[in-house]
């Protein structure tokens, strides 16, 4: 199908200007009789095409292919040919994949193959319709498109020269474990929910409490390094039943839970990072939405114990066990060893926001810290050899892939549930996806990235703020001058990588 542009309409109803004339190609495939993966090619000309391809992920439980387009337009305005997949899981809504049960080789779909899949026949595609395979091959994604990223360096390392993966949902079956957890401590009493008026009374402050000690600003409303917050929700509890503004003592104890993170009771054992301080009131994840009727992404669990399951029964003993034994080989990407991606010279690029309520930032430092320990020599010698393939940007204040109250925008073009704006340009500095295709075709890697705060997050409204993201394990620290803009801070570390207090990890059992 040839599309002229300029300007693209896509399925879910957004349009996109600046489009150059390109010809989309869709293709579905069939590795196992139960499966079909949608995929969608989008090819400019041969006068345009600058010899490159970009994998673009999904998000959720994925299912369709719209919520790839902004990504995607994007790839296309810089001359990239570019695809995406629904990862074989039609119909599946987004964030429902309850009609994945009883078809496994879906699950394997999605959990690593489609995206495999895609790589392949999309550099196919490339081949036949230029002449030429691509120079170089990019991958984009968040959430589960993070996830993606991360599995293909593990699984298939030579499919992309570069990965840019952001708060990525590697740790699959614990991830959505700790979503558990979080709606079981609000069920815990009828007293022990949150609506969004208590978890934004939580998050402020959290903010007064720890702004500064987590190495930002007094006047910033979200934390720079949360591991250094250790705010007990008490300080809020209600003095009388006539106060206001404040938490009941059952909400107290269930925001305690949360902060404890998912154990298992049996055995003691830690199965997933804890939710973030700082990072309550988001308003399409925050805690007011997992304490819903139904968990988050519950329906993983389906595919194990069947529709009838029931989130309130869940044992994190017995039947995280169970859940591990089908679906951690298929789903997790945990596997710290990237030598075979490091060794044909591959990059990447990972980064998570602190404020992200659904996939806590420490799950991600974790894996981090993981690849830097199989790496010879101590962790700090680890983490230098690692950042020479592979570094981390910790967002401060960054929802989950977008969003949030900090300077969120840094060329993180993830679409789904939230939009990221473009920066404010597309260079070395300000535009990740730039950063490491300069880093892939010989330049150096990215130190740090300028992060744009747009007046409500809209480029049209102006900018609100600047400051710098740094590759771990250094942080943003305030030096002198307007706090708005980014050349007032300088990027240092903080200390706080080699500290295990302030790093809690899963047991080892819980990293399969």
């Amino acid at each position: 199908m040839s599309v002229p542009g300029p300007v693209y309409v896509a399925a879910d109803g957004r349009a996109y200007d600046r489009v150059p004339p390109f010809c989309k190609v869709s293709a579905v495939a069939t590795p196992t009789p139960d499966s079909l993966i949608n995929i969608e090619v989008w090819l400019p000309t041969q006068a345009d095409w600058n010899g490159r391809f970009e994998g673009i992920g999904n998000g959720g439980y994925a299912g369709t292919i719209a919520v790839g387009a902004p990504a995607m337009v994007v790839g296309l305005r810089r001359l990239f040919a570019v695809a995406t997949t629904d990862m074989g899981t039609a119909p599946s809504a987004n964030n429902n994949g309850d009609l994945l049960v009883g078809h496994p080789q879906k699950w394997e779909d999605w959990g690593h193959r489609a995206t495999h899949v895609m790589t392949t026949v999309s550099k196919q595609l490339i081949a036949a319709h230029y002449g030429r395979a691509p120079a170089f091959s990019y991958f984009n994604g968040c959430s589960t498109g993070g996830q993606q990223a991360l599995m293909t360096a593990q699984r298939h390392p030579g499919d992309y020269d570069g990965i840019l993966a952001g708060a990525p949902a590697n740790n699959r079956t614990h991830v959505h474990t700790g979503l558990v957890w979080n709606f079981q401590a609000q069920k815990a009493t009828l007293a022990s929910t949150f609506n969004s008026d208590h978890a934004r009374l939580i998050t402020a402050a959290v903010a007064r409490a720890c702004a500064v000690k987590s190495g930002g600003l007094a006047q910033d409303t979200f934390l720079t390094d949360p591991r250094t917050c250790d705010w007990d929700p008490g300080e809020l509890q209600c003095t009388s039943p006539l106060s206001t503004n404040c938490l009941s003592p059952e909400q107290v104890a269930a925001a305690r839970t949360i902060y404890q993170g998912a154990t298992n009771r049996a055995t003691g054992r830690r199965i997933a990072s804890a939710s973030t301080r700082g990072a309550e009131s988001d308003s399409l994840f925050g805690w007011q939405s997992q304490g819903r009727a139904e968990p988050q992404f519950g329906s993983l669990f389906k595919w194990v114990f069947g529709l009838a399951w029931q989130a309130t029964t869940y044992d994190f003993d017995q039947h995280m066990a169970a859940v591990d034994s089908l679906l951690a080989p298929i789903l997790n990407a945990n596997n710290p060893d990237l030598g075979a991606f490091r060794a044909r010279g591959g990059k990447l690029i990972a980064y998570h926001g602190t404020a992200d309520p659904l996939i806590p930032v420490q799950d991600l430092i974790n894996y981090y810290h993981r690849v830097a320990q199989a790496q010879p020599g101590s962790l700090k010698v680890g983490l230098d050899r690692t950042r020479q393939f592979f570094r981390l940007f910790v967002v401060p204040g960054m929802a989950h892939c977008a969003g949030g109250d900090g300077p969120n925008a840094f060329g993180n073009l993830f679409s789904g549930a939230v939009v990221a704006p473009e920066p404010p340009a597309a260079d070395v500095s300000h535009d990740a996806m730039v950063a490491l295709q300069n880093w892939v075709e010989g330049g150096s890697g990215p130190d740090a990235l300028t992060a744009t705060k747009y007046v409500n997050d809209q480029p049209a409204q102006g900018i609100q703020a600047q400051r710098p993201v740094c590759a771990y394990p250094q942080f943003p620290k305030y030096v002198a001058g307007d706090p708005t803009a980014a050349a007032s801070f300088t990027c240092a570390d903080n200390g706080n990588a080699a500290s295990a207090v302030l790093n809690p990890a899963p047991a080892p059992e819980y990293l399969r």
